[in-house]
């Protein structure tokens, strides 16, 4: 170990983390690194390195672009790095060298080598903590052994369905909806992705319909699970499935009791409540020796499910059951490590389908997938569809949300100023005044904002049932939201909400009295098994009925409510603002975004699109310096796996 430069680069790791561009667990982690093995300077730069990686949502550190741009894979100024750099003697300058110190190093194991357990794994030329190289390979194995295994319905059962569900063809002529469902009967795994408004789950429930007719007399035994990442989603997607069902119940008839057989597949759930999570561990209930009770698991809002939840529940999944995946491949990844539903999704655009799934999918539907998408895929290539028209996102908010998921900065800015339907507002230079504003009150032609829920519980219930009224309530807040690009300053969600509450008391509309108040709107941040709530579930805080004086949160369930005491919620966080990465799976029918003064490495059109795309009919966007806005549509966001190479893509 060199004694002279280790002082040296603890210190700039300590002048960093005091800077806010460190975490404190990566400058633990590298000193961790440091006293296993006499751990040299150089070991313990790029542990820090990778460390700090992994809490940016990469799985590993790719070691090519280590050597070509170690500043610009931090996002770090020169001279930050330059400090860094100079704190230790013999930095690398190619990745032969890097792959040699590695495998020198006690702490490493080189994939192929005995293996002793050590913390970071070296596979090629990536490097892992063992966590997430554990979780790729098992993630990458499920998923190759799923779509491998091929399934052989009865084609003339199949056609008939299908023909019977899907009535009517699209504009251009080719169902891609038809074509999903026909995939999805041919193998043990699918994956459906499109934006909103594709119909993901319009399809999925056609697809259930399908499977609870192919399975003929024992329909009524087939095991089906819903989940999604978060609670909200979840009752989303049981709500949508289940209307779904109810309307094609009256199209099919007494030939399926579609009602029936939807009754018996229970409430969607979360992944956490899914899989069994446990206190005190990241161990679930179910797992490869415990496995899941089910014979189809959908799984919708994909793209938020990170790299160990993912590893986890294809772990838990028994080998007989089909798994469908729905989800947006372009919205923002998981906030933990790893972007699975983008890189298991990478070529859907393409299609690449090989010439048994063209023959498989004219058979089964009678649509002819087009030469275009026709080609040589992969295993995954076939069991994965794109669904390419949004019957929802039309007008300016369509075009916009097309033209950042581009990359097209000039028709982006040609939405935003000339868009003819008033659906699209932006505001800019802006001032936090604008955004409280709109808080208070919405905006010309879209009025509301936060007041029209606090008059109405300030109005009381009146003749309505206390249920009835909550219920009212908590639709009108969730038809607004301010969602913001950042956690923390005056134009992140810690600033806004705090300016929020001041105005809309100074408005008479709340009177907020510590941390508890009437009004008070809150998101769940972390799981509690005890009360029933789960990591962003929103509710809004109001009188107990049966207690004067107490105070409960009431959280949607569809069209019922239910309740916690507030005193019992320990993990909470007021959410008059919310980060966009919490608003994915939700919809509101006014939605602002809020962007920051300046801008970063963080801020790229993933964010843009998804926050555009949580407004149902009318978006703002509210950013101090437009450059900000024209930065992020330019990047978009990478996050280092070697999940699609171990796919074989």
């Amino acid at each position: 170990m060199n004694e002279l430069n280790s002082p040296a680069l603890l210190a700039q790791i300590d002048r960093l983390t005091e800077d806010g561009q460190l975490r404190r667990l990566s400058g633990a982690f590298s000193r961790f690194i440091g006293s296993v093995g006499g751990g040299s300077p150089e070991l313990q730069l790029i542990s820090l390195l990778l460390s700090e990686l992994e809490g940016r949502g990469h799985s590993c550190l790719e070691l090519g672009v280590l050597v070509a741009d170690p500043a610009g894979l931090m996002g770090w100024s020169g001279e930050d790095w330059k400090l860094l750099r100079d704190s230790v003697e013999h930095w690398p300058k190619h990745v032969a060298g890097w792959r040699r110190l590695l495998a020198a190093a006690e702490p490493v194991w080189m994939v192929g080598d005995l293996d002793f357990e050590q913390p970071l794994v070296l596979d090629g030329e990536r490097l892992y903590l063992r966590r997430y190289w554990h979780d790729e390979t098992l993630v990458a194995r499920q998923v190759l052994s799923r779509t491998l295994l091929r399934r052989e319905p009865d084609l003339e059962q199949v056609r008939h369905w299908l023909d019977r569900l899907f009535e009517h063809s699209p504009r251009g002529g080719v169902d891609w909806q038809k074509i999903a469902c026909a995939i999805a009967m041919s193998g043990n795994m699918a994956i459906i992705t499109g934006g909103p408004g594709t119909g993901k789950t319009y399809t999925v429930a056609r697809l259930l319909a399908l499977l609870f007719a192919n399975a003929g007399r024992e329909a009524g035994q087939l095991r089906v699970a819903l989940a999604a990442p978060t609670g909200k989603a979840a009752a989303r997607l049981k709500q949508s499935i289940d209307q779904a069902l109810d309307d094609l119940a009256g199209k099919v008839g007494s030939a399926l009791p579609l009602r029936e057989l939807a009754s018996r597949m229970g409430s969607a759930r979360t992944l956490h409540s899914l899989l069994g999570a446990r206190p005190d561990t990241r161990a679930f209930h179910h797992n490869a020796g415990n496995p899941l009770d089910v014979d189809v698991l959908i799984v919708d809002e994909a793209s938020m499910v990170h790299l160990e939840m993912m590893a986890s529940l294809l772990d838990a999944l028994p080998s007989h059951a089909m798994l469908i995946l729905l989800g947006d491949k372009d919205q923002l990844a998981s906030v933990e490590a790893g972007a699975v539903l983008g890189d298991l999704c990478h070529e859907a655009q393409a299609g690449h389908y090989d010439a048994a799934t063209v023959a498989f999918v004219e058979a089964s539907t009678g649509q002819l997938i087009p030469p275009e998408f026709q080609g040589k895929g992969g295993a995954l290539a076939q069991q994965t569809v794109m669904l390419r028209e949004s019957r929802r996102f039309g007008g300016a908010i369509g075009a916009l949300a097309l033209a950042v998921n581009q990359g097209q900065v000039a028709a982006a800015q040609d939405v935003l100023r000339n868009n003819s339907d008033g659906k699209v507002l932006w505001i800019e230079p802006a001032q936090q005044t604008q955004v409280l504003q709109l808080a208070l009150a919405g905006r010309a032609g879209v009025e509301g904002g936060y007041r029209t829920y606090l008059q109405m519980i300030q109005a009381g219930p009146g003749t309505l049932e206390h249920a009835r009224w909550v219920h009212d309530i908590l639709v009108s807040f969730e038809s607004f939201r301010i969602l913001c690009a950042v956690r923390d300053g005056e134009w992140g969600v810690s600033g806004l909400n705090e300016a929020i509450e001041h105005k809309l008391e100074t408005a008479g509309l709340m009177r907020k009295r510590g941390e508890w108040y009437i009004g008070r709107p809150v998101m769940v941040t972390r799981n509690d098994y005890g009360t029933g709530v789960f990591n962003g579930d929103i509710g809004l805080t109001l009188a107990d009925p049966a207690r004067p004086g107490s105070l409960r949160v009431y959280f949607s369930e569809g069209e019922q409510v239910r309740s916690v005491l507030a005193t019992r919620l320990r993990n909470v966080e007021t959410a008059f603002a919310m980060t966009v990465h919490k608003s994915q799976g939700s919809e509101f029918r006014h939605t602002v975004l809020v962007l920051p003064r300046d801008g970063g490495a963080m801020i790229a059109r993933e964010l843009i699109y998804t926050g555009i795309t949580r407004a149902r009919e009318w978006f703002t966007l509210v950013s101090p310096t437009p450059q900000v806005l024209l930065d992020a549509i330019s990047q978009r966001t990478q996050r280092a796996s070697g999940l699609r190479e171990l796919l074989g893509k």
